[in-house]
């Protein structure tokens, strides 16, 4: 069934080619929501916000931000968190649900679909999600995921006829399916290793997923600290997500971030990391009471 819906996705998005269903503010438009929904949504919402907590908000403002990430559609809030909290237990290990060891496209997207093992169960997604498999809210949306997507195609073929309906939806897919993805494939396999990381993990710096995917190519650097909100660490590292939650921490929209102190970071390079996977990191930013 994932495979199908991959596939008409794909075949969906082949429509940008013809003519009929061009036009730049459907381009437009695919770029906000790849913004919005993949970015904002996806790489700080679901991952750096849910997955690690490395970034805390206001309850409201969590909810429109998983919202946001709903719209990506890349499964419910706890099946993804679920997923990758998994992959960060086992990373590159047979129970690793896309363990880079079999390859570039297994990592890719063929775990999605083909038979995998390593895959959660629904109740193994609880489990490892268990702090949102108790909230009302993200259940809601676990069990409405596709029921989002389909709403946001009725809107914009509402406002902007089909040119709308196919770069918003489909086009916009396919380019957020494919960075999120590389993320997977690509930064297990190639770029450069600044910190050692624990077990088996594979993980690599590759600038080139980076900069399609807001940061989340400084993916060494990242299963070095998990729980760090930087994933970007040094100058040149260019992480669009920090900048945001920067941004954010300025406008005192975020209640607490987290992130590596000097000190944790010459450790991590120079000796193994430690058991916790998050070694000296401290709030920059004080919850408020």
């Amino acid at each position: 069934m994932t495979g199908a819906a991959l596939a008409i996705v794909h075949l969906g998005a082949l429509a940008a080619l013809v003519p009929a269903f061009f036009s730049w503010s459907g381009v437009i438009v695919a770029l906000v929501l790849y913004n919005l929904t993949g970015g904002i949504g996806i790489c700080l919402g679901y991952h750096r916000m849910l997955t690690h907590r490395s970034i805390r908000f206001a309850r409201p403002v969590e909810y429109a931000i998983a919202t946001l990430g709903m719209l990506a559609l890349q499964g419910g809030p706890i099946a993804w968190v679920g997923t990758h909290r998994a992959h960060h237990a086992y990373s590159d290990t047979p129970r690793d649900p896309h363990d880079s060891n079999r390859g570039f496209w297994w990592s890719h997207v063929e775990w999605l679909y083909r038979n995998n093992p390593a895959r959660l169960s629904r109740d193994e997604e609880a489990r490892f999600a268990s702090d949102l498999a108790a909230d009302p809210f993200y259940r809601f949306l676990e069990r409405t995921a596709v029921l989002w997507q389909v709403g946001l195609g009725i809107v914009l073929f509402a406002l902007g006829g089909w040119s709308w309906l196919v770069w918003g939806v489909f086009v916009r897919l396919v380019f957020l399916y494919n960075a999120t993805w590389l993320v997977n494939s690509a930064a297990h396999l190639g770029g450069y290793r600044t910190f050692r990381t624990p077990g088996a993990d594979q993980s690599t710096n590759n600038w080139l997923v980076a900069l399609f995917a807001w940061g989340e190519g400084w993916h060494n650097n990242h299963h070095a600290f998990p729980a760090s909100a930087r994933h970007g660490m040094r100058w040149y590292e260019f992480d669009l997500t920090w900048l945001t939650i920067k941004l954010l921490a300025l406008a005192r929209i975020t209640r607490e971030v987290k992130v590596p102190d000097a000190a944790a970071l010459r450790r991590r390079v120079l000796q193994a990391a430690s058991s916790d996977g998050n070694p000296g990191l401290r709030r920059t930013i004080p919850a408020r009471r």
